[in-house]
């Protein structure tokens, strides 16, 4: 795993942490929105090819907010 991807596992589990208090349906929801409008095309792209996002090993509300995150 590059550093690059490395990073962007610990920034999404970072933002995944603030939303883990809130209803599970509204934290996937703010998880894909905050990475939606902050993060760069490049960045999203990388994130989802990670292998743990895509086999589903990565935190589930990383898993499941991958699916509304927008791709390249």
């Amino acid at each position: 795993m590059s550093a690059q991807s490395k990073k962007l596992i610990v920034m999404a589990g970072q933002i995944a942490s603030f939303f883990r208090p809130y209803p599970h349906d509204q934290a996937v929801r703010s998880i894909a929105e905050h990475i939606n409008k902050f993060w760069t095309r490049k960045m999203r792209d990388e994130f989802l090819n990670l292998p743990e996002i895509r086999d589903g090993t990565s935190d589930p509300l990383l898993v499941a907010a991958s699916k509304s995150i927008r791709a390249g």
